[in-house]
């Protein structure tokens, strides 16, 4: 018995489509032009605003009102105080491709303003009503004209300009359909204004919305406006960065880890000024970041990064939102180490668990380090380990994993020693370093109580070990309350870091294949194969062309033998393509590690000493980036007295 259905008949218009009739060729009207322009560079009200504040910072002014109704869908006014447009270049301003911003191809090249491309009034006046008013130094009065009607009439107003944009999108209706609430315009607006703030502390910016003012930033210095603009929990949960390399210098601050967010909304960079979206540039700040953030958290950050102009492509989308550099590399590269360097250090390390008003641990081993220095008969031996740590037998030092391996004696731990400034320091160092001007060695019989005697409580940035919870968590007491560490997660990081350091001394040994492996490559990857051949070789890889379609790996990273080379090779020759700097290899190789630390790091219900758990805390201090494990969860917390006493309604 047939239970299939019968075929459904396909209509034609599937089969077959209309034939083409023959249009001639035509020169669109201005107009059509103007709205066709409009479609790239205005999308909704917060680019209006954008491209209105452009001209206003360009214009030279210092203060810049904004001033909306209904999220900027039924009016946009821009006041500003700069230099104004004399009379007889109001209406040459509204025209197409007209501006004052550039006369050559080589202005083009190294432009330094904000706009340049002279389309941004005609496309709105195209889709908006709009009219300027403006006044020039030295004028009798202002002037105001009309886009629609062309009139221009006197006007009252001081030096400066006014844009007034109203009834956005009243000729295109279709395009007006697209909009938001007005208050999710209002938000996107308020974002237009903020990257502007952000980028131009010396101009004061007011927002107003149906009358009512929303947000004001006064002129500030540059670390007063990013606490004004992103709150000053930003400054504190954020590092500075900074990094100059020949005409390149890139700063401003990275958040921390722990301050990490769900969304990346709290993300800025800026070229030359500019606010831009790069691909390249996020690529290497999120690279920076890769072994310290937890899951897919977003990390907070404002950067600036200043090139000279002719380094820099910045006509390449009608926003200016996007760049192109004439050397990616040397970007991405500056970028990521200089954001890595920046959260290297520990907040341990940074002094950052002192109270505001007392000198930061750090500051105070600087003052304690130059008294020691004039003590007579200091000599500084940074390469002897402290004397409170009890050496090992020879057998536990042969094996792989420096610490908690296997249970070891009550003397028996001693910390990994690292390299430059993760190395372990002489006791007389370690003594000065924690406040102790003149040190005088104790007895090797009770090396805690010599430790505790050397390094007085109140000068370690992680306090003294006081107990051990279940297993799990050391208790620890400083000068701000109580610390709490979990550590397996702490000396996991330790061991990382230390295995990190002895992996960077090292080049990357190179296995040749008996048999070269091939596969079957896109046009994309055998240009970057061959363009990055000697990148390649660096990395411990010989891939070459076999053919128009085919790649040969006849060499592979050592270290990575067990993984799958074809695969390892894509992702190489596609970050080498896409930022011209891969780290794929070098992530590879600290999973690697870090299962390696993982495996070898202190476990849970493992009972330590009190010794053992001032030699982590002392380890944790000197160690980068020992505020997260390798997965990004935190290492330690610190609970201060004041909360504390809240906890048990203390003082109330």
């Amino acid at each position: 018995m047939d239970l299939s259905l019968p075929a459904q008949p396909v209509p034609e218009a599937l089969h077959t489509a209309a034939a083409p009739t023959r249009r001639s060729i035509r020169e669109l009207p201005d107009e059509l032009i103007s709205q066709i322009a409009a479609g790239e560079v205005v999308e909704r009200p917060a680019s209006v605003v954008r491209e209105l504040v452009d001209n206003a910072l360009d214009a030279g002014a210092t203060q810049i009102q904004i001033k909306l109704m209904a999220g900027g869908v039924r009016a946009i006014v821009i006041e500003d105080d700069g230099l104004g447009i004399p009379v007889d270049e109001l209406p040459l301003a509204l025209k197409r491709h007209a501006t004052s911003k550039i006369r050559s191809l080589d202005d083009l090249e190294s432009v330094a303003t904000m706009g340049f491309r002279g389309e941004a009034l005609a496309a709105i006046s195209s889709v908006a009503e709009m009219a300027l008013l403006s006044r020039c130094e030295g004028a009798a009065h202002a002037h105001r004209l009309d886009a629609r009607s062309g009139e221009l009439a006197p006007a009252a107003r001081s030096r400066g300009t006014s844009i007034e944009v109203r009834e956005l999108f009243f000729s295109t209706p279709a395009r007006r359909k697209f909009l938001k609430t007005d208050a999710t315009e209002l938000a996107h607006c308020m974002e237009a204004v903020r990257r502007h703030a952000l980028a131009r502390p010396d101009v004061g910016f007011t927002v107003w919305h149906e009358g009512k003012l929303v947000e004001q930033w006064r002129i500030a210095s540059s670390e007063q406006r990013l606490s004004d603009v992103l709150g000053a929990e930003f400054i504190t949960a954020s590092r500075a960065v900074f990094s100059e390399r020949g005409p390149l210098r890139v700063y401003g601050r990275a958040g921390l880890p722990e301050a990490a967010r769900s969304r990346a909304d709290m993300q800025y960079v800026y070229v030359n000024g500019r606010f831009v979206r790069d691909k390249l540039i996020a690529h290497g700040i999120r690279s920076a970041y890769e072994d310290v953030l937890h899951g897919h958290r977003q990390p907070s950050y404002v950067l600036f990064i200043e090139i000279a102009p002719d380094r820099v492509d910045v006509n390449v989308h009608p926003t200016k939102i996007e760049v192109r550099f004439r050397d990616g590399r040397e970007i991405h590269q500056q970028v990521r180490y200089a954001v890595q360097d920046a959260l290297a250090l520990s907040r341990s390390a940074a002094g950052e668990t002192a109270d505001a008003g007392q000198a930061s641990p750090s500051e105070q081993a600087q003052q304690a380090i130059a008294a020691a220095a004039s003590v007579p008969g200091y000599r500084p031996s940074p390469g002897n380990p402290p004397a409170w740590f009890a050496q090992t037998s020879s057998a536990q030092a042969q094996e792989p994993a420096a610490g908690y391996a296997n249970p070891p004696s009550a003397n028996s731990w001693r910390p990994p020693i690292g390299q430059g400034a993760q190395a372990s320091l002489g006791l007389a160092e370690v003594a000065t370093l924690y406040g102790q001007a003149e040190f005088k060695p104790q007895a090797r019989h009770d090396p805690a109580s010599a430790m505790q005697q050397a390094l007085p409580q109140h000068d370690w940035p992680l306090g003294r070990a006081v107990a051990q919870i279940q297993g799990v968590y050391v208790l620890a007491e400083n000068a701000q309350g109580l610390i709490i560490v979990d550590m397996h997660a702490a000396h996991e990081r330790v061991v990382y870091e230390r295995l990190k350091a002895s992996l960077g001394a090292a080049a990357i040994e190179s296995q040749p294949l008996l048999i070269p492996i091939t596969f079957a490559a896109t046009a994309q990857e055998i240009a970057a194969a061959e363009a990055h051949a000697g990148t390649l070789e660096r990395l411990g890889m010989d891939v070459a062309p076999l053919s128009a379609k085919v790649l040969a790996v006849r060499a592979r990273p050592a270290a990575l033998a067990g993984g799958d080379v074809v695969e390892l090779v894509r992702s190489v020759l596609a970050e080498l393509a896409q930022f011209d700097a891969s780290h794929a290899i070098e992530r590879a190789q600290h999973e690697i590690l870090a299962t390696m630390a993982c495996h070898g790091a202190v476990r849970a219900n493992r009972q330590l000493t009190l010794e053992e758990m001032n030699g982590l805390l002392r380890d944790m201090e000197r160690t980068e980036r020992a505020d997260q494990c390798n997965h990004g969860r935190p290492t330690w917390r610190q609970l201060t007295m004041r909360e504390l006493d809240a906890l048990f309604l203390r003082g109330r």
